[in-house]
């Protein structure tokens, strides 16, 4: 789903610069390119170079994961947002006896997946114009072909078994808890079944009705209420 970008008139009023036309040359010619200047340019000098090289994916590092994820807004008031994605880095070392949290699996794989399967017009999986990711991420091994591990999907309608979704989360990771209050878990009571999925801001609630996906909603996780209908269906990657 597109959604509008404010700024985007911007683009069209620099395309005479002297210094934004030597940006797009050289873009043309390498595949990198160096810049120094006001972090405030970024956002447009990384638009106008992705909207002017429509193929491939344009890959932005900064030096944290914090400036990742505002670049990342910024940039979405000049392209459309649903093709900017922030890859995460982990948030714990390599020697630490902890585990990363579910939010930082399920992100990563997420982008995993749109990287290795983009869906052209998909609201969870669309094309990714550009991926922004700091230095540590980037850095960080990554483990072969985990884009290629199916999420869970399910729409309003579908036939699917209730135990087989549920052993299908259990093994993408997720956790099975009496009650979900955080992302990456799953709850069975009946024939309704509450995930979870690390990149959607609420809970999702599918109701079954025999084998077939009577209804999916949103719900809220203080008070357990249901909201509004999960138009767009259940995607959930492995956390």
């Amino acid at each position: 789903m597109s959604t509008t970008q404010p700024l985007a008139g911007l683009l069209d009023l620099v395309e005479a610069d002297p210094a934004f036309l030597a940006i797009a040359e050289s873009s043309g010619v390498a595949n990198t390119v160096d810049l120094v200047g006001p972090s405030v340019i970024y956002p447009l000098v990384i638009a106008k170079i992705a909207s002017e090289q429509e193929s491939g994916i344009k890959l932005v590092l900064t030096t944290t994961g914090r400036a990742a994820d505002e670049l990342a807004a910024d940039l979405s008031a000049y392209l459309p947002s649903e093709g900017i994605a922030v890859f995460p880095s982990w948030e714990t070392l390599p020697h630490e006896r902890l585990s990363p949290s579910a939010d930082t699996v399920g992100k990563r794989m997420a982008v995993l997946r749109r990287l290795a399967h983009p869906i052209v017009g998909s609201v969870h999986a669309p094309p990714i114009t550009v991926l922004i990711t700091s230095v540590r991420a980037a850095l960080q091994p990554i483990v072969a072909n985990l884009g290629d591990q199916d999420p869970v999907v399910l729409n309003m309608g579908d036939k699917a078994s209730l135990t087989e979704t549920v052993s299908g989360l259990v093994a993408l990771g997720y956790e099975r808890v009496d009650l979900v209050d955080r992302r990456g878990q799953i709850a069975v009571r009946g024939g309704i079944l509450d995930v979870f999925p690390p990149t959607q801001e609420h809970p999702i609630r599918v109701e079954f009705w025999g084998d077939e996906v009577e209804e999916l909603r949103y719900f809220a996780v203080v008070d357990q209420r249901s909201l509004e209908v999960a138009e767009h269906g259940l995607w959930a990657p492995p956390v």
